[in-house]
């Protein structure tokens, strides 16, 4: 804490009391708002362990109906396979505002495609894969939505805590301090001009007589 630079004044004394006063507000809302992201934070890092755990099972039995694809036909049939395919699936993102913080939703249709190599070449195994990765295409999208917002929140928290820190450790006391140096140096002056006046009152009456 230390004492601000200012004229020791009655004016200076109530604009530092409103200052003050501000802060203080000023430290209330920010708080809240830590606490609201806090718990946003929370559920966004919860869902995005749940379709975490979803996506990695559905690549899991995605690769390994790739792989058998891959023992029956051998990998060069499969990438001449794969060279033919045409990926049409598009990813949206939209956003949404959370105290001042933009939470991205990013989604992706949920396709089952048929059968997209011929019989002849390529196991069966492959369509079986391509399904896998396919389905498993929304959930990734989901889960990068997820992993974007968190990542924000957790920026726009540490943003938040430093003003806090800023407002509770060093404006709010030194502006405390200040008022209390202010207070008591306005009433000693007050005490010391009263004592001044009597006595000059008190000659004037010896003088009077």
């Amino acid at each position: 804490m230390a004492l601000l630079n200012v004229p020791v004044t009655k004016s200076v004394l109530l604009g530092l009391r409103r200052q003050l006063e501000f802060a203080e507000e000023g430290y209330a809302l920010l708080d809240r708002k830590r606490e609201l992201l806090l718990l946003e934070l929370a559920a966004v890092k919860a869902r995005a362990a749940r379709v975490r755990a979803g996506v990695l099972d559905v690549i899991k039995r995605a690769g390994a109906a790739l792989r058998e694809a891959g023992l029956d036909s051998g990998s060069s049939a499969l990438d001449r396979a794969a060279a033919g395919v045409k990926a049409g699936d598009r990813v949206g993102i939209k956003e949404r505002r959370l105290m001042g913080v933009r939470i991205p939703e990013a989604s992706a249709p949920a396709e089952t495609p048929g059968a997209r190599f011929g019989p002849g070449g390529t196991a069966a195994g492959t369509d079986a894969a391509m399904r896998g990765f396919s389905s498993a295409l929304p959930r990734l999208a989901e889960l990068a939505g997820l992993e974007t917002a968190a990542a924000r929140l957790e920026l726009e928290i540490k943003k938040t805590q430093r003003r806090c820190n800023a407002l509770s450790k060093k404006v709010i006391p030194d502006c405390r301090e200040t008022i209390a140096f202010l207070g008591g140096s306005l009433e000693e002056r007050e005490r010391e001009s009263f004592v001044a006046l009597k006595l000059i009152r008190n000659r004037l009456r010896v003088g009077g007589d």
